[in-house]
């Protein structure tokens, strides 16, 4: 009789990341990899700097789904969708079949988050979290020119950047009072925003996006300031939500995510969560590529028969800004302050706790030559 695989649900960096880490150690256990998509290795990193790069949807395919099978000595199973798990019988079902697993690995990534808005036009907003998404997102802007983005964070500020230099016409809409401003201080902000606005990028901060509704060449955008913005594409960009649909009904322990303890173990002992999906110990979830590589590795271990804890040294994190170098280590906490030295748009930002120990950072400019310095002064993600 052959042997129950271990069985991968998801794709993306932190499932495809896994399976290459498993086959270092486990060369000849069954393997097998399930996507809802077509399977295609990308980096989704990448999704946000491809005008920069010259890259449409396809270039951006590093292996597709056969080849991907094929270097891992593994079954994929493309267009696939998982409907359920059945942790006593250790099977899942999908669309087509049900699958025995020995383990079973939830890397199911995270949902966009619901856009707070009304108007006829709420079906037609963009989102970019998978190479499916970009591929709808650059056939919509053919010969189109403005963009409206919905959130001034990491993702928002990384398409304003990339489309604003290539002649996009950008309008960035946030609720806070400077790009970023969940994870860098004001002057921090600020001088992004600067940058973006000299790329032509117009800066709608401390409004929301209240309508989005169908015009005669377009959408108008209404926000809490009563201004109405001219757009051919809206795209989301106000965060994500980790995936926990099956893993709740499964009837797994979930919180902001699916919980896991540091061997990345769900409350089942033969199921396990990985990437923007898992909540960690502590609460975080953390949706970066960094963390998702470590966790990828330790758990390959322990899939292969050697139960290893998760160790996460802080890892700070490139924002894809060129025209504002800029790289932040988020601090686990607001409990403190920020102190500032530099000038724009050149900053060191150290965010440190009330008895002065530094908890965070933002670089920007040529002060990003300190990050490997201040990265060894902050707390681990994870002990």
């Amino acid at each position: 009789m052959t042997a129950a695989p271990v069985v991968i649900i998801g794709t993306g960096h932190a499932g495809y990341t896994l399976a290459r880490e498993f086959r270092k150690q486990a060369p000849d256990t069954p393997l097998t990899l399930i996507s809802a998509d077509d399977g295609a290795a990308y980096y989704k990193p990448n999704l946000s700097k491809a005008f920069a790069d010259g890259k449409d949807a396809q270039a951006l395919v590093m292996k597709p789904a056969e080849a991907q099978a094929e270097a891992l000595g593994a079954t994929v199973l493309a267009n696939t969708r998982v409907t359920g798990i059945d942790p006593q019988s250790q099977s899942i079902t999908t669309d087509t079949d049900r699958i025995s697993y020995s383990k079973l690995v939830l890397a199911v990534g995270a949902n966009q988050r619901a856009c707070p808005v009304e108007g006829d036009g709420i079906g037609s907003i963009l989102h970019v979290n998978s190479l499916a998404d970009y591929r709808d997102f650059r056939s919509r802007l053919h010969s189109k020119k403005r963009v409206a983005i919905l959130g001034a964070g990491l993702i928002g500020c990384e398409f304003a950047n990339d489309l604003g230099s290539n002649g996009f016409k950008v309008t960035l809409i946030d609720p806070l009072g400077w790009p970023l401003g969940r994870l860098v201080p004001e002057p921090v902000g600020v001088a992004i925003g600067n940058a973006l606005h000299g790329l032509g990028v117009h800066l709608g901060l401390r409004q929301m996006a209240t309508a989005v509704n169908h015009s005669e060449d377009g959408f108008a955008v209404t926000t809490s300031h009563g201004a109405t913005i001219a757009a051919d594409v809206v795209l989301s960009a106000i965060g994500l939500v980790p995936n926990t649909g099956l893993a709740d009904a499964a009837g797994l322990a979930c919180g902001r995510g699916i919980q896991v303890d540091a061997t990345m173990q769900t409350s089942n002992p033969n199921i396990f969560a990985l990437g923007d999906c898992a909540e960690l110990p502590g609460g975080q979830v953390l949706p970066y590529v960094l963390p998702i590589t470590h966790c990828a590795r330790t758990l390959a271990k322990t899939l292969a028969g050697e139960p290893t804890k998760l160790s996460l040294p802080a890892m700070p994190v490139i924002v894809k800004t060129p025209v504002c170098p800029t790289v932040v280590c988020p601090p686990a906490t607001d409990a403190g302050a920020w102190r500032i030295d530099g000038d724009s748009p050149n900053f060191e930002a150290v965010f440190e706790s009330p008895g002065g120990e530094p908890l965070g950072f933002a670089l920007t400019g040529d002060k990003l030559a300190r990050r490997g310095e201040l990265a060894k002064t902050m707390p681990p993600l994870l002990v």
